[in-house]
């Protein structure tokens, strides 16, 4: 949405992302009627239309609670008086402190040399902790506030709601994109790490501790240029998250799929992928499976890329729909 977006329809929206679907189009109804009607009445009393919007919605508060209070849901924890102070706190907390938590925990004991299963344990544990601690700490603060009288005239840390405080109207769209960049870049800087460590070998299995998985040859050309592919991918799903996907990044999305694939299975069918002494020390082709596990790699690679292809050509064809709808 634009910067033109109404506070009535910010208020709105912010009161029925709070309340079932089935009741979201009556409340939202009702809601603007009632600003409508209060907003009317400032007016005529004299108000310009913008201050009589702002004084209305004042009137009414917090979104959050109104919306609360139309589905009889009762907004507390152990007392109403702070409960979205403390709700809207906790969140912001469990989305900053954790993942930072795990983060450094996750360093520490790779930094160790532990191995990777022992790893994954310590940051699922360690984040459980760390989000139990903050659970239960901020709850308890909040319970002994709520039994605090606040001085005379003064509200506490309950502060007063104004229609400033209203969020923006969240574009899904972006949203979306945003979901997707994220997980594109983690997905691809993982890749590229996997690629370089390859080469000194897979600690986190035996048989190929000491040696590289890949063709150590292929860093004279192809590695390098999977490397190449790999920024370039990264450039795209910054340009998809930036522009939304369009006919021509349908187009390139298209030329890196096959980009990719061709390269790849001529390497794997041509038998220059793979470091020779590492398929020897895993047993590969696993006897006569080898036949069978084969063709269903090359199967399963060319339906992947295709559907990404597809898939893209898809999203751009949504993307000019909603264009033209507009």
């Amino acid at each position: 949405m634009n910067a033109t977006t109404s506070l009535t329809d910010r208020y709105v929206w912010a009161a029925g992302r709070s309340v079932p679907e089935a009741q979201r189009d009556e409340l939202e109804r009702e809601l603007r009627e009632r600003i409508g009607d209060a907003t009317d009445a400032l007016v005529d009393e004299g108000q310009a239309p913008a201050d009589a919007e702002h004084a209305a919605l004042t009137a009414l508060g917090d979104p959050a609670a109104l919306a609360a209070d139309y589905i009889g849901r009762p907004l507390q924890l152990i007392g109403p008086r702070y409960f979205l102070v403390w709700w809207r706190l906790l969140k912001f907390l469990l989305a900053l402190v954790l993942p930072i938590a795990v983060a450094g925990i996750t360093l520490g004991q790779l930094l160790s040399g532990v191995e990777v299963g022992e790893v994954i344990g310590s940051a699922v544990s360690g984040a459980l902790s760390v989000g139990v601690h903050l659970c239960f700490w901020t709850t308890l603060v909040f319970a002994i506030l709520e039994r605090v009288p606040a001085a005379p005239g003064q509200r506490g840390i309950d502060l007063e709601w104004k229609p400033e405080m209203l969020p923006q109207i969240a574009d899904d769209g972006r949203t979306n994109r945003l979901v997707d960049l994220v997980s594109s870049l983690v997905l691809l800087g993982i890749f590229g790490v996997l690629l370089v460590v390859q080469q000194f070998g897979l600690p986190w299995v035996d048989a190929l501790s000491s040696m590289p998985l890949l063709d150590p040859a292929l860093w004279s050309f192809w590695l390098p240029y999977f490397l190449v592919l790999i920024v370039l991918e990264a450039a795209f799903a910054i340009a998809v998250y930036v522009r939304g996907w369009t006919w021509g990044l349908a187009g390139i999305n298209l030329v890196l799929g096959a980009a990719w694939v061709v390269p790849g299975l001529w390497l794997w069918a041509t038998g220059q992928l793979f470091n020779p002494a590492a398929l020897e020390a895993v047993g590969w082709p696993w006897g006569e499976a080898g036949a069978v596990i084969a063709p269903i790699v090359v199967v399963v690679v060319i339906a992947a890329a295709a559907w990404d292809v597809v898939d893209g050509f898809i999203k751009a064809a949504r993307s000019q729909q909603r264009i033209t709808a507009v």
